[in-house]
């Protein structure tokens, strides 16, 4: 199993997974039902670190992650997502009333709104990636180094960054259920 149990990613899941199969390939191989029956328990455990790693709960314009790191939307998503709602409601007073131009004003409006929120998903999505990599590769650095204060902060930028991305997936989820 993975050492760190505080910090579930993706890449250790990952890790755990292969490791699993190694060691059920090795168990069958010796016919060692003990390491079958470990490797299965590794095996479940990398899938639910997984699982863990990608889930974010959104409330309003702020995500949180299974880190315990807090991102707010970029403004444009918030927006974007506003006028969507605004636009809608005008198309169906629009519709309701027979009032044309308030309809063509509303499904304009809510076009306006989605590729709003999507210029903003797409600028979350690369903050996100930059404050991963940033964090990530600033956190080795701060280690390697012993600055232990400067590991710390680089923690928070990559966990940070990584509620950002999971924010915009959960939204994009919540839009494509079927993805």
């Amino acid at each position: 199993m993975s050492s760190d149990k505080d910090n579930t990613s993706t890449l250790q899941s990952y890790i755990d997974s292969a490791s699993s199969t190694v060691q059920s390939a090795l168990g069958s191989i010796t016919g060692n039902p003990a390491d079958k029956q470990q490797a299965d328990q590794k095996k479940m455990t990398a899938e639910a670190e997984n699982d863990l790693s990608h889930t974010a709960a959104k409330a309003g314009p702020f995500t949180l992650s299974s880190t315990g790191a807090i991102a707010q939307d970029s403004p444009d998503r918030t927006q974007g997502s506003w006028n969507q709602t605004i636009g809608a409601a005008k198309e169906s007073i629009g519709n309701l009333i027979g009032a044309q131009g308030l309809k063509q004003e509303g499904i304009q409006q809510n076009r306006e709104g989605k590729g709003q929120e999507a210029q903003g998903q797409l600028s979350d999505l690369g903050q996100g990636v930059k404050d991963r990599v940033g964090g990530t590769v600033g956190g080795a650095l701060a280690g390697f180094t012993g600055d232990r204060t400067e590991e710390e902060r680089r923690r928070l930028q990559h966990d940070e960054g990584k509620t950002r991305q999971r924010g915009v997936e959960a939204d994009l989820q919540k839009q494509d259920p079927s993805a």
